[in-house]
């Protein structure tokens, strides 16, 4: 009995190390090898990062602390992170294809879907081409259709260059992690010729998205007040609540926030994605 009781004691470390340790692979979807992570046990959920970062660069902590009740796919897009780059546009529909592709590679029918900035646009359409996979959207700082951001972003991100994040946290991160350090110029100029071009994603599409939505700005995010307003009216914002139904959709702008220090209040926003993506639909 001694013998017995002292090698659970040994294990048990060990056991909760195992738990702990993530699965980590690469899923061979529509020419890429994306790189993935799972972390934790519960109801799944894919996290996008934004645009010229990755899992470190976004999602530090807000994965482990999403992993607390849930299993969280966190991935590395096309041309980002540890998933190398392919002769391809970058797309929001087609990212959203390779997420659907992944969701395919991993065996897991539906999930709920949290992407940031470009990620964020990736989620929407993931929403749009895929309903039957996906569940619940969180969608932090992004826009459906180009001229939602405001104008000064707009004609800021055709003059990006390698040169502007010399010496950055982007260019440190990229040469840290992708199978082509070298290639950071490259990228860059692929992301920015890919996404300068005008694009909309169609305001009756997202109408018709069945999934709920929770859209989440900063009040200096970026984004123009009218297309957050825009985005909450298709999905069935502004009623007043107390007199009637409601949308399962919700909104929510942070004070004095800003579209990178967005990512700095995960205290504040990983409680209100809890909330939302536990929250049982609303009676009719």
């Amino acid at each position: 009995m001694k013998t017995i009781a002292l090698l659970a004691v040994l294990l048990v470390p060990a056991i909760a190390t195992a738990e702990e340790t993530p699965t980590v692979g690469y899923a061979p979807v529509n020419g890429l090898k994306m790189y993935y992570e799972i972390h934790g046990r519960g109801e799944p959920v894919v996290m996008l990062h934004g645009a010229f970062m990755a899992i470190p660069g976004d999602w530090a902590g807000w994965v482990a602390e999403l992993a607390k009740t849930r299993k969280v796919i966190a991935l590395e897009m096309q041309g980002h992170g540890r998933t190398a780059d392919i002769p391809r546009p970058f797309r929001s529909e087609d990212l959203a294809d390779d997420v659907a592709a992944l969701l395919d590679y991993l065996k897991i029918p539906t999930a709920d879907i949290i992407g940031y900035s470009m990620g964020g646009g990736v989620a929407l359409q993931c929403a749009i081409r895929h309903p039957e996979k996906v569940r619940k959207v969180v969608i932090i700082s992004a826009v459906f259709r180009q001229d939602g951001w405001v104008k000064e972003g707009v004609d800021a991100l055709p003059k990006l260059t390698a040169e502007t994040f010399k010496g950055s946290p982007v260019e440190a991160g990229y040469k840290k992690l992708s199978p082509t350090p070298d290639a950071f110029p490259e990228f860059v100029k692929h992301l920015v010729e890919s996404f300068s071009k005008p694009y909309d994603f169609g305001a009756e599409r997202l109408k018709a998205t069945r999934a709920p939505m929770f859209f989440i700005h900063g009040d200096a995010d970026g984004v123009r007040l009218e297309h957050i307003a825009e985005m909450y009216r298709l999905k069935g914002g502004e009623v007043h609540g107390d007199m009637g139904s409601r949308s399962d959709s919700r909104l929510a702008i942070l004070p004095n926030t800003t579209h990178v220090t967005l990512m700095d209040r995960m205290p504040v926003i990983v409680p209100m994605v809890n909330d939302f993506l536990d929250a049982k639909p609303q009676k009719p």
